[in-house]
This record gives C-alpha cells, structure tokens and sequence, in this order.
C-alpha cells in the first residue's frame, strides 16, 4: 500500500465561532460555504446535544482508516485515510448546541480533485447519525 499522507495542517480549528472556509479546490465541502461546489448541509439533530455527540464519535470510531486527531466538548479533528493510496482527509465537526447543528468541512489533505469523497463521506456520516437519532427516539 502506497502512503500519501502529507503533512497535517497547522491552521484548522474554530476561529470567530467557524469553522475554516474551503480553499480554492474542489476537493473541500464546508456546512458554512456558500459557493455550491463546497457547501454541504450541517448534521442536524433532534436528540440532547450530547447524545448528537457521542451519537457522532461512535459513527466516527466505526468507519475504517479513521483516527480521531483531537476532540473538545464542542470540537472533534478527524483524519480518514483512503485504502489503497492513504491520501489522508481532514475533517473537522463544531457542534452548535443552540442551532442543533453540527457543523462539518472535510478536505483533501493533497491534490486537486477528491471525486466526490468528501461529500460522500459526509452525507454517509449524516444517514448513519440519522439512524441512530431514529433508535434513540423509538426507546
């Protein structure tokens, strides 16, 4: 297997209450970006912010080539890495308990295009956690 990792980036995190907006590339989706080619919705929730959480990292702890970087009570840094070449994604998730949001940006760590993967995961991410909303209200 091939390792194409990188360096990990020295500037993510939550500034002014944000997220970091999607660079230039199209390889980057962010819950506060308005261009279409990056804006994705944030992961809504129904349950008590720390159930959305904990409902969160244990879809994050679940899919593969996952490592959990850092994490705050309101702020998870995740890195995925692809099977067969290990490019590795940052992805960052700031939860909004007032909204009931969490706010997500995923991005390619090197390269130009992603082919979707960012998104994907993403929305992947959003069906598992509403899944497991649905099993948390029917008890």
């Amino acid at each position: 297997m091939f390792k194409f990792s990188g360096n990990r980036p020295t500037q993510l995190g939550v500034s002014n209450g944000r997220l970091l907006p999607c660079p230039g590339t199209p390889n980057c989706v962010c819950s506060y970006d308005q261009a279409a080619e990056h804006a994705i919705a944030p992961l809504s929730f129904t349950t008590t912010p720390a159930e959305a959480w904990a409902n969160l990292k244990t879809v994050i702890q679940s899919l593969e080539r996952t490592q959990i970087v850092s994490e705050t009570s309101d702020y998870l840094y995740v890195e995925f890495a692809s099977k067969l070449m290990g490019f590795v994604d940052d992805v960052e998730f700031y939860l909004d308990a007032p909204q009931n949001v969490i706010h997500v940006r995923s991005a390619s760590r090197l390269g130009k295009s992603d082919l979707g993967v960012n998104r994907s995961r993403i929305e992947s991410i959003r069906t598992k956690l509403q899944e497991a909303q649905a099993a948390v209200q029917r008890v």
